[in-house]
């Protein structure tokens, strides 16, 4: 019988002149301009600016990288804080480690904030973003195959997870031949679905006024759930016998059901603008020029 399973790459990057380059990096850029190419043509097709989503990113990228990085180490502390440790790994970003709970939950204030400095309704925005935030996850999951870093228990199945011995990651005392459930590979299947669903019922039902934020929060905290119910991480963290990650990613399931239930009993009417107000904002540069 042939044994089949699925390679974990031998490389995490390359080097180009004097700079390594990460793939890691590589897949969350990749993931974010998708995301946010998606975004403004949804924003645009609501009657917002071609560039009101670029003015939002600039807030929110870097306000979700810093929080996905302090929810990833704040529940990994064994990795960062113990004697002789070097301190300066918890800034290292491109060696793996960035929580989407994190970066979700610091990326919406750096958005909210964005959005009233814009005049734009906040929802409106994460309700355009949905679908493609799920694309940009899913293409992510691709840094965590290259850094061998996201994989669940040991598996006999065909698509099986080779992960290197050698790695830190590769839990003591198994055989060096294990396999194990390739997460990365659930996680990106089941964003990609999401995302298709999302995209699909807006064709049939209206999806305004937060609703398809809440579809968004209602796919990946269940999928979240359901992973991390058999995802070997190191995760010290726990609550009532429970991981802190399924805890998380079922409140956000169940606020993702509140927040559609009260939106569509509250909003059954048409969203006529994504703006705060009838009209949209000006721009500040159009605002400074006509002084």
């Amino acid at each position: 019988m042939i044994h089949t399973s699925i390679p974990s790459p031998d490389i995490t990057g390359f080097q180009l002149g004097p700079l390594t380059i990460r793939f890691y990096a590589l897949f969350i850029i990749a993931g974010i301009i998708i995301a946010i190419w998606l975004t403004s043509k949804r924003l645009r097709r609501r009657g917002a600016k071609p560039d009101m989503v670029i003015d939002v990113a600039i807030w929110t990228v870097p306000v979700g990288i810093l929080g996905g990085r302090l929810y990833h180490v704040v529940t990994h502390p064994g990795d960062y804080f113990y004697p002789g440790a070097d301190l300066w790994r918890v800034f290292y970003v491109w060696e793996g480690g960035l929580a989407i709970f994190g970066a979700v939950m610091f990326g919406s204030v750096g958005a909210y904030i964005a959005c009233r400095r814009a005049g734009l309704r906040f929802l409106s925005f994460a309700d355009a973003l949905a679908p493609g935030l799920l694309i940009a996850q899913a293409i992510g999951r691709l840094g965590n195959y290259f850094n061998q870093e996201l994989f669940g228990t040991p598996t006999d199945l065909p698509w099986g997870l080779q992960i290197d011995p050698s790695s830190p990651a590769f839990p003591p005392g198994l055989p060096t031949d294990t396999l194990f459930h390739p997460m990365f590979l659930y996680e990106m299947l089941w964003n990609l679905a999401g995302a298709t669903l999302i995209l699909a019922l807006e064709r049939k039902i209206s999806l305004r006024w937060g609703k398809a934020l809440g579809l968004y929060l209602i796919i990946y905290g269940t999928g979240r759930a359901w992973f991390e119910s058999f995802r070997i991480d190191p995760t010290e963290l726990e609550l009532w016998g429970l991981k802190i990650n399924i805890l998380v990613a079922t409140l956000i399931a169940l606020g993702g059901l509140v927040l559609y239930l009260v939106q569509a009993r509250r909003h059954p009417e048409r969203e006529n603008s994504p703006y705060l107000s009838a009209l949209p904002p000006a721009h500040p540069s159009t605002a400074r020029s006509g002084q």
